[in-house]
């Protein structure tokens, strides 16, 4: 089965999938959609995305066009690549060339900012307008680097729709990029959110210049926070403790390509947070996110003391050496307890 793939977002993420599904199946049609004018004029000159992922030159098989019109039109399966913040927007703009019997894929790790949504919630309620959308999540340790230069890479593809993950699975899959299915898509897709606000708080111990005890003491109560919330929300822990929960979580926390952790370590070294996002041509979703995450833990009831002090970093200009001393001098307590 070779389907034609549209691909909605040119940022690193989108372009290396398109390079990675491309070469998984080389006679398969894929369109790719950009917004930014300089990454559409890059890529249409050069077959290279200069901007967001230097270095890697689009397969043949790849078209490229700023008109979702264009990008859409035969298309089977969507993936959406886009910002969580401009994620609905997209979409809407997207309804009058979608048709029922496409397969939406988001590939998207954030939660919308205003709902505090899961990407998968904005596809079903955009898409709603017209039809029930067949809704699928890929997430997973995944840096666009990484993917673009063939690196064995394993991700998980969720859906509601057991057969819809099924075909996903046997779409994507190839000889660099791995698909494992689950129908837990709270899971899968709070995991792949979730994690970016520990990448950030292990960029700050990095920043700092704290050593591997102070990463390996983050991602594991980290996942612990994850698994708090994730649960009150109607993930399973096993999701959570996989390739999306903490499989990403190891990868954005200690690896020197991951954006979130970047946020941190700039953060620790004095720089402001405006200062730092001027300077980043990608995002950073962990920014976003962390605000989300703690909304939604206060209306849980759950406490998660990490994305507390991330966010007092990232919006209230907390020093990042005092979020770390408030996190060691917490009420000291057995590891077995759940709720705190």
């Amino acid at each position: 089965m070779t389907s034609k793939i549209a691909i909605i977002g040119a940022g690193g993420w989108g372009t290396a999938l398109a390079i990675a599904l491309a070469c998984a199946k080389e006679s398969r049609p894929i369109a790719l959609w950009v917004r930014e004018g300089d990454v559409l004029t890059s890529l249409q000159d050069t077959r290279e995305n200069s901007i967001f992922l230097p270095g890697f030159a689009l397969p043949s098989a790849v078209s490229v066009t700023g008109e979702l019109g264009a990008a859409l039109s035969g298309a089977e399966v969507v993936i959406g690549a886009m910002p969580a913040a401009h994620a609905r927007q997209t979409y809407s703009v997207m309804l009058p060339f979608v048709r029922p019997e496409m397969r939406f894929v988001s590939a998207t790790k954030g939660l919308e900012p205003d709902t505090l949504l899961r990407m998968s919630e904005v596809i079903g309620q955009v898409m709603g307008r017209k039809f029930r959308p067949r809704v699928a999540a890929l997430s997973g340790p995944s840096f666009a680097k990484e993917v673009a230069r063939g690196d064995p890479t394993a991700v998980v593809v969720a859906s509601a729709d057991r057969e819809a993950a099924k075909e996903i699975q046997a779409e994507f899959s190839g000889p660099t990029l791995r698909l494992y299915t689950n129908d837990d898509v709270a899971g899968v897709e709070l995991g792949g959110a979730l994690k970016n606000i520990i990448a950030i708080a292990a960029g700050v111990a990095e920043g700092l210049g704290l050593g591997h005890n102070t990463t390996a003491a983050l991602i594991t109560r980290g996942l612990a926070e994850m698994m708090r919330l994730g649960t009150a929300l109607g993930a399973r822990r096993e999701t959570l403790a996989g390739l999306a929960g903490l499989g990403d979580m190891v990868l954005t926390c200690t690896g020197d390509l991951s954006r979130n952790r970047f946020v941190g370590i700039e953060l620790a070294r004095g720089k402001k947070l405006a200062e730092i996002l001027a300077s980043m041509r990608m995002v950073a979703e962990g920014v976003g996110t962390t605000a989300a995450a703690r909304l939604l833990a206060q209306k849980a009831g759950v406490e998660m003391p990490i994305t507390e002090q991330m966010f007092a970093v990232l919006h209230e200009g907390r020093p990042p050496k005092d979020a770390l001393r408030e996190l060691m001098e917490r009420r000291l307590k057995s590891e077995s307890e759940q709720n705190r």
